[in-house]
């Protein structure tokens, strides 16, 4: 990936109410080597796991043809003629939109019977380079729109289908829907209040906006998927004291890169930059109330977050395997937003053996730190596509 710009993508859903399954389905993937990002979403017919299988064949096919560079033509030919066939409506059928990115060159939109995508640049909507249609004479039935457009740093696609677009149908006042009209105003109006707002936050903002339009709770299933190019944001994570204690001044100054940018987990890391920034931890004693049962966090003015250490990475680790963010102990939770706020995240990790963790017969603290870092680098790299980088001190 270019190290200057960074290509942010996220996708919120709700499933419709009664089924097990969302009737939607997403892929994304990152080409780093190439500087590419794809995305594809679906919409399959009808509702529930058919619908779910439907969708998931589509994004599963068109993935694998935009990453080979097949002709868009051949590619929607192959996904319709390869999906089952429903055995009421004796039809097969599912919408997509597929998103091509290549950092310095031309971005491609393929959509075919999704609402239109979005491109904004800052609140203002950009119009495609170029536009065209392209039908198939296997199904002269069905339209395929092929848009061209140029991303510029700050860009934002925004991705729905039908159930953010058609929310609250024929309910008062919106007899039509939400329409694409009243998606694109009311992103215009988040980006207007917060032009930094991440993919993530936009596209939450906009599932649960349609979500809440619908009296009558999730009637179709709702899916909205942002893609955000933008200059990398970098978290720096310390954890461990440094082997040597020469090293402490410069560890410590390692933690000078922004407040919102800096976590330092453990309280012996925290007495280093304590000592060495002369500036204090400062903790909300009200927090212990909320904070589970893990200690709860601090900060140090100018500095950063703070946190116990290895068991509070181990929960975080843990949180993010397994999901169920909202049950996770504060101090986890803090931790993770301000993961799933930047998008590389570097490791700063102290070879010192803690005494307060280490067996007097097997020291395994500075392995078990090393573990833990291990697999939450793995975790967030292949779940969740930040860019990792892990530094021994």
């Amino acid at each position: 990936m270019n190290n200057d710009l960074f290509i942010e993508m996220e996708c919120k859903q709700f499933t419709k109410k009664g089924q097990v399954a969302c009737g939607d389905d997403y892929q994304l993937l990152s080409l780093e080597n190439e500087n590419r990002s794809l995305a594809v979403l679906s919409d399959g017919l009808g509702s529930g796991v058919k619908a779910h299988l439907l969708a998931n064949m589509t994004t599963t096919m068109a993935l694998r043809f935009m990453r080979s560079n097949m002709d868009i033509l051949s590619s929607v030919e192959t996904i319709m003629d390869s999906l089952p066939v429903c055995e009421v409506r004796k039809i097969s059928y599912a919408t997509f939109s597929m998103v091509d990115l290549r950092l310095g060159g031309k971005t491609q939109v393929v959509e075919m019977g999704n609402p239109q995508y979005i491109h904004l640049r800052g609140t203002v909507e950009i119009p495609a380079q170029n536009h065209r249609k392209i039908v198939s004479k296997h199904w002269p039935d069905r339209e395929v729109d092929i848009y061209e457009l140029r991303m510029e740093p700050g860009d934002r696609l925004i991705i729905a289908s039908d159930g953010v677009t058609q929310a609250g149908l024929g309910k008062k006042p919106y007899k039509f829907g939400w329409r694409r009209s009243g998606e694109l105003e009311f992103c215009q109006d988040l980006i207007r209040r917060d032009p930094q707002i991440s993919a993530r936050d936009l596209a939450n903002a906009v599932a649960f906006q349609a979500l809440s339009i619908n009296p009558e709770g999730c009637v179709d299933d709702i899916s909205c998927l942002v893609i955000y190019l933008r200059h990398p944001r970098v978290l720096r994570i310390l954890t461990g004291p440094p082997y040597h204690k020469e090293y402490d001044r410069d560890f410590a100054m390692l933690a000078n890169s922004g407040a919102d940018d800096v976590i330092i987990c453990g309280g012996t890391t925290a007495t280093i930059i304590e000592r060495e920034l002369k500036k204090k931890v400062e903790i909300d004693l009200k927090l212990m109330r909320v904070s589970g049962d893990l200690p709860p966090p601090g900060r140090i003015p100018g500095v950063g977050l703070v946190t116990e250490g290895i068991i509070t990475l181990s929960r975080v680790c843990s949180v993010l395997e397994n999901g169920k963010e909202e049950e996770a102990p504060l101090a986890a939770r803090e931790i993770i937003n301000r993961m799933m706020e930047h998008d590389s995240i570097e490791f700063i990790v102290g070879t010192k053996v803690n005494e307060a963790h280490q067996d007097p017969n097997l020291p395994i603290e500075l392995e078990l730190r090393r573990n833990i870092i291990r697999k939450l680098a793995d975790i967030l790299e292949h779940k969740f596509r930040k860019k990792i980088s892990i530094k021994y001190y």
